[in-house]
């Protein structure tokens, strides 16, 4: 069976490194982008099953990409990352059907057990599918 195929969007190419060399240590395909123009292009070329997406990005904000994210795909899981976790921020993403929004200020260990609880759930039901 195909491995799953994750988008790590994020502007910090730091922590881009460290979520690849996690998840694919995980059993998943990553690939990488740094820009909003640079995701949607991979989502439209690379259609991954996934897409874990930061917040805050230069060009535009998460909603903003995930809304255009949501053009080309209404169902791809996206889980939205953030250093930033106001309320109406979980809304406004919530509202374009995020499969979980898991907050960047929790301890290092902490979100990257809830990232893999996410992606593992995900995973599963795609797989059924």
């Amino acid at each position: 069976m195909a491995k799953i195929k994750i988008l790590i969007v994020d502007d910090d190419p730091d922590f881009l490194k460290l979520m690849e060399a996690r998840i694919s240590s995980w059993g998943y395909d990553v690939s990488l982008a740094r820009s909003e123009p640079q995701a949607i292009e991979l989502v439209k070329k690379d259609k991954p099953d996934m897409v874990i997406l930061d917040y805050r990005l230069p060009d535009k904000d998460g909603v903003a990409v995930l809304k255009e994210i949501r053009m080309i795909d209404e169902k791809m899981p996206v889980v939205m990352l953030t250093a930033y976790p106001q309320e109406s921020t979980q809304q406004d993403a919530g509202k374009l059907g995020i499969s979980a929004f898991v907050p960047k200020l929790s301890s290092f260990q902490d979100m990257h057990t809830s990232l893999k609880a996410v992606i593992d759930m995900v995973s599963k039901q795609l797989k059924k599918e």
